[in-house]
């Protein structure tokens, strides 16, 4: 499986956020991007997932093993993005959490049930099924959320600065679980970051992005 974004130009109004952008995301890799603030990181990435927000404008396509998705709503994508924001919903335990990820081949209670304990054990949370969101650790949540976007199945998986708000420790430790879960799963990874931790943890292409005003 290969994420590929071809000759992507995004931009608001009359200001060019990114030009012509294009890269490739082999099976197992992780491409990082990185850049200052307001360069369009994100925003790549939210046209990649086809939640770009309203009043911008792109060009170009999007690519999952050589299918053009560009104009397929995100559910239908098969591309999974992890925010630096958990997005737990607080009114849901964390069973109700994962159960709302769950790809919808998998059916049955017995089966669904399984698929929880198995991806809370990876977490190494086993057990916290009937945890309330709000009990739980940062980094307990953020794995919680990885496991959300994971038990979708997704083809891609994309990183929106997921390691940004952590401190240190548990910057380094939540890092190493996601990179290795990703490649564990063989999905092609598309990392936004400013960090250069994080693209030397990710050991893979970089690709720089200018500010606006660097570009001609």
């Amino acid at each position: 499986m290969t994420l590929a974004l071809e000759a992507v130009t995004l931009s608001v109004g009359p200001r060019t956020l990114l030009r012509n952008v294009s890269l490739a995301v082999p099976s197992g890799e992780v491409v990082t991007v990185m850049g200052p603030s307001g360069v369009g990181k994100s925003s790549l990435l939210a046209f990649a997932s086809g939640a770009l927000a309203g009043g911008m404008t792109a060009t170009g396509r999007v690519l999952i093993d050589g299918r053009d998705v560009t104009r397929e709503p995100p559910h239908r994508r098969g591309i999974g993005i992890l925010f630096q924001d958990d997005l737990l919903f607080p009114h849901m335990s964390v069973a109700g959490n994962l159960l709302f990820g769950l790809h919808p081949s998998l059916r049955g209670r017995t089966a669904r049930r399984a698929a929880i304990s198995a991806a809370l054990a990876e977490a190494e949370l086993p057990g916290l099924e009937h945890r309330d969101p709000a009990t739980l650790s940062g980094g307990q949540r953020a794995r919680v959320a990885l496991m959300r976007v994971l038990l979708s199945r997704p083809r891609a998986l994309l990183l929106d600065e997921p390691f940004g708000r952590l401190d240190a420790a548990l910057r380094d430790r939540f890092r190493g679980f996601v990179l290795a879960a990703a490649r564990a799963r063989n999905l092609p990874t598309l990392l936004v970051t400013h960090d250069p931790e994080d693209a030397r943890a990710a050991a893979g292409p970089v690709i720089e992005l200018a500010p606006p005003a660097a570009r001609v």
